[in-house]
């Protein structure tokens, strides 16, 4: 037997309870893998509410898609895997949990430096950023707006677009604002006045914008700031995007992701792994817990905290 969180309503954290599940052999194309930090996300939480839908709940639901572990068993068929491998897993089921098997197509070894808990907090961030940096061809000579910019999907967007040779200007409370000069933006506070601010900030004009806040002010500057509405994005509130005419990449949009957006958010985990072993991205952690308290962290992530937060099984 192995222990997962699961939940088998629709509420708050404490819907979330651990329970003893049937260990399983991977089958061909899966490994089995120890989990040893998972990422908690956003959308966890708001599925787990029932915020964002889901379909019914017709038997127990587990909980997470981004974990860091080790290789325990190796499938049929599979290749470029070794019992004892370390590796990054993303976009799956049911990483809240002390052990389990995903499809090898979703993990990644994981170069030395990187620790697990870094693996955790890469997979849907670091897909999502990386998706929308070049979905919306950001490079040189842009001058890119990012709206949350001390989040964990901002923090991603900043150092991928940088990297690509844009400059950014990010949106965070002022108290946040050291950690956006370390990734090389240039902070500006929301709130009242904010459009002028950024014009102070980037006399020149921005060029490009994504929303990782979801706020009525960024969507309103957004628009304010730039005519193009074809280089603007939301990652936030994609049931809107249609009506402003503005660009949506996920966020309860109703449109579906593109194949190569998919490839894009795949492809995001093996160059961010890279470049962490490199010394030339970096995931801010926070807080840590028990899988047992996987509720508490719900609640901690809902709230607001800095740094990505994640379980230790």
């Amino acid at each position: 037997m192995t222990h997962a969180i699961v939940y088998s309503q629709f509420g708050g954290p404490e819907v979330l309870t651990l329970a003893e599940v049937p260990a399983a052999e991977p089958a061909a194309g899966e490994l089995g893998v120890r989990v040893e930090a998972a990422g908690v996300n956003p959308i966890d939480w708001k599925v787990r509410s029932g915020l964002r839908p889901s379909g019914a709940l017709t038997e127990p639901r587990r909980v997470g898609g981004d974990l860091g572990g080790v290789v325990t068993a190796v499938g049929p068929g599979v290749d470029g895997f070794r019992v004892g491998d370390p590796v990054a897993v993303f976009g799956v089921q049911g990483g809240y949990a002390t052990d389990v098997v995903v499809p090898a197509g979703k993990a990644h070894v994981r170069p030395g430096g990187v620790s697990a808990a870094e693996a955790a907090g890469l997979g849907i961030p670091g897909g999502t950023a990386y998706q929308a940096v070049r979905s919306l061809s950001v490079g040189p000579g842009d001058t890119l707006l990012v709206h949350g910019g001390s989040g964990a999907v901002g923090q991603a967007i900043i150092q991928f677009a940088i990297l690509w040779g844009a400059t950014v200007v990010a949106t965070s409370s002022e108290r946040r604002f050291d950690r956006l000069r370390e990734l090389g933006a240039i902070p500006v506070a929301y709130g009242e006045g904010l459009a002028d601010r950024v014009r102070a900030a980037a006399p020149d004009g921005v060029t490009v914008i994504i929303d990782a806040a979801g706020t009525d002010e960024a969507l309103e500057t957004s628009i304010e700031l730039l005519a193009d509405k074809s280089r603007i994005a939301t990652i936030v509130r994609g049931r809107d995007a249609a009506a402003l005419g503005i660009r949506a990449f996920g966020g309860g949009s109703p449109e579906a992701l593109t194949p190569q957006q998919l490839a894009w958010r795949a492809e995001a985990v093996p160059v961010a792994l890279n470049l962490i072993a490199a010394g030339a991205f970096s995931i801010e952690l926070g807080p840590s817990f028990p899988l047992a308290e996987a509720g508490q962290a719900h609640q901690v992530v809902q709230d607001g905290v800095d740094g990505k937060v994640v379980l230790l099984p």
